[in-house]
């Protein structure tokens, strides 16, 4: 295993189109997460590429005031942008008003892979993997109208009785896609069950641009079998890494060095915890940061033995800062020493959007 990764400890950077980035850790996009005050705070855990939340594709044509604030960047570089629809001219529209508004923004990746029904019913998402060649022609109309690089995000199919991902691909490739990250699951499954990584064995090498694969990367040896089984030049972290900033250091520094890094313990995910606390409030104020925090302060702890009933408390009584504090630094007292053991040990089965 070490002597396939030999050669990415030599040749680190890449390039999606000919924007270079310096990482094998990219940030996935997540609805109601991704925020601009979280990408700034996971970028120098490591995230050598960061996304936007997905963002419709009509909000930015008709100007609506709350989608502008997805692609406010700050100084996190490089960023890219999440659009969601399924009108190629529509989606390349959208992307040139966000570029207007935005010129810093470094590359626009098309959702081609969320599972939400609400998204899928109007022809989005996940849904357009029915059509491979509109697919294709979403990228090609983008590719026509903007000078960014262009990405895609898919899944294996849209069910298990319609595996279509390599013809997706195909159609990518031929319409100029620069970069495509793949979920391996299908639509139906959504989240839950193991990915199927058999399925994308060796994938990259049948591949004409970038790989990002992505799927249950909740711990250094997931990203390092997903980037064995599959070649890709990186790996996505979405879910695993929100609360567990530290998973994106420890696959940062193994595929710099081959250096393994131990977990943090308790003390220090409750520093992180607060430095993030800050920035959100700093964002969208204290009422709506600490609404957001109840399910953001219980994942810094998901890890560790003995953490329910707290888990349990920041989930349901925090109130405000004040409460928040108080509750960590009760955890702190108690439970401090205790390193984050297993981060896969953690419940994602309740991971919903916030909004």
């Amino acid at each position: 295993m070490v002597r396939y990764h030999r050669t990415l400890f030599l040749l680190f950077m890449w390039q999606i189109g000919d924007l270079k980035i310096d990482g094998r850790a990219v940030l996935g996009p997540m609805s109601g997460f991704t925020s601009r005050s979280y990408r700034d705070f996971m970028k120098p855990f490591g995230a050598s590429l960061c996304f936007t939340e997905m963002v419709s594709d009509a909000g930015i044509i008709h100007g609506q005031r709350r989608t502008r604030g997805y692609f406010d960047f700050s100084d996190n570089h490089p960023t890219g942008i999440q659009l969601f629809g399924h009108v190629p001219e529509d989606i390349s529209e959208a992307a040139v008003k966000a570029l207007e508004i935005n010129p810093e923004i470094e590359l626009i990746d098309v959702n081609m892979g969320c599972p939400v029904p609400k998204v899928n019913r109007s022809g989005a998402g996940s849904a357009l993997m029915r059509d491979p060649k509109l697919c294709g022609d979403i990228i090609r109309s983008l590719k026509r109208k903007t000078d960014v690089p262009v990405t895609a995000k898919i899944r294996l199919g849209w069910s298990s009785g319609s595996i279509n991902f390599r013809d997706v691909i195909g159609e990518l490739e031929l319409a100029g896609v620069d970069a495509i990250t793949v979920h391996a699951r299908t639509r139906d499954e959504r989240y839950a069950g193991e990915p199927h990584m058999d399925m994308v064995e060796g994938l990259r090498g049948e591949m004409s641009v970038p790989l990002i694969i992505s799927g249950n990367i909740y711990q250094l040896d997931d990203a390092i079998n997903a980037m064995r089984i599959t070649g890709a030049d990186a790996v996505m972290v979405a879910r695993g890494g929100v609360g567990n900033p530290f998973l994106l250091t420890q696959i940062d520094r193994y595929f710099r060095t081959g250096e393994r890094l131990r977990s943090p313990k308790v003390s220090q995910q409750i520093d992180w915890c607060l430095q993030f606390m800050e920035m959100l409030i700093d964002e969208i104020g204290e009422e709506k940061a600490m609404r957001k925090m109840r399910c953001f302060a219980p994942r810094f702890i998901a890890g560790c033995h003995y953490s329910r009933a707290h888990r349990n408390n920041l989930a349901t009584n925090v109130t405000d800062k004040d409460s928040l504090l108080l509750f960590l630094e009760n955890i702190r007292q108690e439970l401090g020493n205790e390193r984050i053991y297993d981060n896969a040990a953690a419940d994602y089965s309740d991971f919903e959007e916030v909004r």
